[in-house]
């Protein structure tokens, strides 16, 4: 991990996140909405999220809620969502010329940095709930898609 990470780390008071990396809840709206499923949810949450040389993002989704991505300094990001029905992988690379990408509700997706380390920011709405939430790695061999990458499990 190079010196940079460290402060990222330090600065933003980084903690390990379970897909992976490090990362830091900034904002969780205090306005709740209600799903269409019933359940209730702050209306918005962001994280600060940083991946070294080396890490990854595991295969993951937010089951309930669409997530974007924006890449704020640091090596490019390269990104990878998959659609739940079909399996059909987009690979991403978001960087300061391509800073954006939103993945939505369901999708799988993925992370690794392309260099020593890229810090991003990711925005959940409706608000991130770890009850929402699937590593694919954690779920029976029964439900869980084949996706490529197998590193990125």
């Amino acid at each position: 991990m190079n010196a940079t990470a460290r402060e990222l780390i330090q600065r933003h008071q980084l903690q390990p996140h379970p897909e992976g990396g490090w990362y830091r809840e900034l904002h969780r709206s205090p306005v709740e909405i209600e799903r269409g499923d019933g359940h209730r949810r702050a209306a918005l949450t962001a994280i600060v999220f940083l991946l070294c040389d080396g890490e990854r993002s595991r295969w993951h989704r937010v089951r309930q809620a669409d997530e974007v991505w924006v890449h704020c300094t640091g090596a490019p990001l390269a990104l990878w969502s998959c659609h739940p029905d079909t399996l059909q992988v987009e690979h991403h690379q978001l960087s300061g010329m391509d800073p954006v990408r939103i993945i939505p509700a369901g999708h799988w997706q993925a992370a690794r940095s392309s260099g020593a380390y890229s810090f991003v920011s990711c925005c959940v709405g409706p608000g991130f709930d770890f009850a929402d939430f699937d590593l694919l790695r954690d779920l029976p061999d029964s439900q869980r898609p084949v996706l490529p990458y197998p590193e990125l499990v």
